[in-house]
């Protein structure tokens, strides 16, 4: 039976790519690895992907005026809400592509019909191979919206990967926080692995994503990243694990390796030096238990 295990965490900056790296690198080799942090993507940096298939991604749409059919008349600029109407010495009309929200007003009350709307390229995706395995990726072009919309598109070409490939295993990198490509993400998980600090914004992003998991009857389980830089905060994280029945698999210390491993381009776990490895490893073992053992 194929499962889903995806990788989340309430803010940016706790390891969570890291970890994803070194669960993929530990993980058996029928898997398909996703990632989905589709607004600042970064798996590709540590598992360098030889890109097979490069595609658009296609959402919304944008208006464009027809300079030449433009009266100067300024009906677009007054009714647009987003300032996204531009115009020159003559009065002739343009659109400002960041600012167009697509709505289509200023094509709808054009009296010239000067403004079409055109299908917006916000991004690109693609399927990769890596050394440890097939990999489906993209890059959300600056400004652009629509993430949510993308993680879905990269989790269903996941799927169909793992479908076509008979991999038993989705490893998904998450976006960080709560919103939209969070909420995309949960969609068809199996369990979430939620990676956190012992910080206050660590706890409190915590509970917001087990807010959410919850919400959406998904269970998870809890890495404490650099779980001795403060001891206080550590033990407040493992006390509310406790109280909420949610189970810590994995306290990881600080360790320079995991820097030495991003500069070299490596998972963590590849360092044959590295001492985390073994915690990682156990971490690995019982989320393989928590996903196939049902």
């Amino acid at each position: 039976m194929r499962k889903e295990l995806l990788i989340l965490s309430g803010k940016g900056g706790t390891g969570k790519t890291s970890i994803t790296a070194a669960l993929a690198h530990l993980a058996a080799p029928s898997k398909i690895i996703a990632d989905c942090d589709v607004d600042a993507s970064d798996l590709h940096l540590i598992l360098a992907p030889e890109i097979r298939s490069e595609n658009d991604f296609i959402s919304g749409t944008e208006a464009k005026i027809r300079r030449e059919n433009c009266t100067a008349c300024g009906e677009c600029s007054a009714i647009c809400q987003f300032d996204a109407i531009e115009t020159d010495d003559e009065g002739i009309a343009s659109v400002n592509g960041m600012a167009c929200e697509g709505c289509a007003v200023c094509a709808r009350f054009c009296p010239a019909e000067a403004i079409t709307m055109h299908p917006c390229r916000c991004g690109q995706w693609f399927l990769s191979d890596t050394r440890f395995g097939p990999m489906v990726h993209s890059h959300l072009f600056p400004g652009e919206e629509n993430s949510g919309k993308l993680v879905t598109l990269v989790k269903n070409q996941a799927t169909q990967q793992a479908e076509n490939l008979d991999k038993k295993l989705i490893l998904v990198d998450g976006p960080p926080g709560i919103g939209c490509p969070v909420i995309a993400s949960i969609s068809g998980a199996d369990l979430v692995l939620i990676v956190t600090e012992p910080t206050m914004s660590g706890l409190h992003d915590l509970e917001r994503v087990i807010g959410l998991t919850t919400h959406f009857k998904v269970p998870a389980a809890v890495c404490l990243n650099k779980c001795d830089l403060n001891g206080n905060m550590a033990k407040a994280i493992e006390r509310y694990c406790t109280d909420n029945g949610i189970e810590m698999i994995a306290a990881i210390p600080f360790d320079q390796a995991f820097t030495d491993a991003q500069v070299q381009g490596k998972a963590v776990t590849e360092l044959q030096e590295s001492g985390v490895s073994q915690t990682l490893e156990q971490m690995w073992f019982r989320l393989n238990d928590m996903l196939f053992s049902k």
